[in-house]
């Protein structure tokens, strides 16, 4: 066998009996003291690329393969010889091609369901160790990508093997990376012990063993991520080589109907409000345009009357917008202090209040528009359609905040565009009818927020 022996457990010592990990010598063999098994990163296979027989090339590399062992082929490389590898300058572009579902989104970090049904960072689309300006995406169906090396082994050989194709996944709670298994044939994916005992004769209830998972998880300690070793050969668990009649690993991705987390939305609503506090200093680390558009996204799904869409939002992204507006806000708010009869002290003090939406890196106006209201000609009702609107422009700019504290960007909706709306629509060109309300100022907080006062909610209902 070529490439780096990696004993486990009570296996032989690798060649040399040093270890694949340094100079420090491997335990010698206690032959009688339990279970072992070997893995060994499989070396000598040239670079994979489209239209490669990929089993003839694992079999001119190992042709000492025997029953029973399991290969752990990355899928990079079968990604590769099955032509995955597109053109791509934008790899967004490329994610959301792939994208079935978005679970959750973290910035720029997207968590999705893609279409093989795997529940992953980015789609699984991939930009390293492909020509700029490329990506290489998952196999199509992984798991026939394993029935096929497998049958290719099968007949270059005449050795009954596993296969298992895999790929890194991030974890939930857990940090780090580990290999796992998205393809898989002849291999046992899952060992289900439910309904025997363990050592002290309790029933097992609950325990199905994912061990292709494992198995690929093993693979990766001696293939490594920059190693140039991208298939790995494991030997001494026979039983877990099955038929071909084995499901493959697709039977790891767990249904709809047994998925806790897909019901956790709620919970990450009363996350993103829990987290949406006022922010009154930021860094200067730039905001994410999509970030805030995406925000926007979620505002513009506020409860309204008559079906109306009673928001805009005017997004401030360049630093020469914001001075323009905010030079030509204080003017105004100065004139109006000074009308006040406020001393120049008191009207500096008040006005370094206003800093805040200065040291933000990003500023958005909200707005509201009356379009579609109706007009009674009495002035009692004129007023109610009017606060209506103003309810549910509130309610856009309050799913705003929610949406940006889930993008864990910073916010302070301050009140200062409202007490000069004609300046506001003046600088930023807006129609007439355009009425803002307040300015957003967006990025990510200095520092964390102090605690929240304690609230009890009961004192703020009345039961009738």
């Amino acid at each position: 066998m070529t490439g780096a022996v990696f004993p486990v457990g009570t296996g032989a010592p690798s060649p040399g009996g040093a270890s694949p990990y340094g100079t420090a010598p491997v335990p010698p063999d206690r032959t009688g003291s339990g279970p072992s098994y070997r893995v060994w990163a499989l070396s000598g296979l040239p670079e994979v690329t489209a239209g490669d027989d990929l089993a003839g090339m694992i079999a001119a590399a190992a042709p000492d393969l025997a029953d029973g062992d399991v290969l752990l082929v990355t899928s990079k490389i079968v990604s590769k010889a099955e032509g995955r590898r597109v053109a791509a300058a934008d790899r967004e572009a490329a994610i959301d091609a792939e994208t079935v579902r978005v679970v959750a989104r973290r910035g720029t970090l997207r968590i999705v369901e893609n279409r093989q049904g795997l529940v992953m960072a980015a789609a699984g689309v991939d930009a390293s160790n492909t020509p700029s300006g490329t990506v290489l995406l998952l196999p199509e169906d992984p798991d026939a990508s394993a029935r096929r090396i497998r049958a290719g082994l099968r007949d270059a050989l005449g050795v009954d093997v596993g296969v298992v194709v895999t790929d890194t996944f991030g974890r939930p709670w857990r940090d780090g990376l580990t290999d796992v298994a998205i393809g898989a044939a002849g291999v046992r994916v899952l060992d289900d012990l439910r309904g025997g005992t363990d050592a002290h004769g309790n029933p097992l209830g609950a325990t199905v063993v994912a061990t292709a998972d494992e198995l690929a998880a093993a693979g990766d300690l001696v293939k490594g991520k920059a190693a140039g070793l991208p298939v790995a050969v494991l030997r001494g668990l026979p039983h877990v080589v099955g038929g071909d009649g084995e499901p493959g690993a697709r039977a790891l991705v767990r249904g709809a109907a047994d998925d806790m987390f897909r019901l956790g939305t709620s919970e990450a609503v009363r996350e993103a409000v829990t987290l949406r506090r006022t922010v009154r200093k930021f860094t200067a680390e730039p905001v994410d345009p999509g970030a805030v558009r995406r925000a926007v996204a979620a505002a513009v799904t506020a409860p309204a009357p008559h079906h109306t869409t009673p928001w805009r939002f005017v997004l401030l992204e360049s630093a020469e917008s914001r001075t323009r507006l905010l030079d030509a806000m204080r003017e105004a708010w100065i004139a109006d202090l000074r009308r006040d009869g406020k001393s120049e002290e008191s009207i500096a003090k008040r006005v370094r209040r206003g800093d805040v939406l200065r040291d933000a890196p990003h500023l958005a106006v909200p707005c509201l528009v009356m379009d579609g209201s109706h007009h009674y000609g009495d002035p009692r009702r004129d007023t109610a359609e009017r606060e209506m609107f103003l309810v549910a422009a509130g309610a856009g700019v309050q799913n705003f905040l929610v949406a940006l504290a889930g993008e864990r960007l910073g916010s302070a909706w301050v009140s200062s565009t409202m007490f000069c709306r004609d300046v506001v629509r003046e600088v930023l060109g807006l129609p007439d009818d355009w009425d803002p309300l307040g300015a957003v100022a967006i990025g990510h907080p200095a520092a964390p927020p102090g605690e929240r006062p304690a609230r009890d909610a009961s004192d703020f209902v009345e039961v009738r």
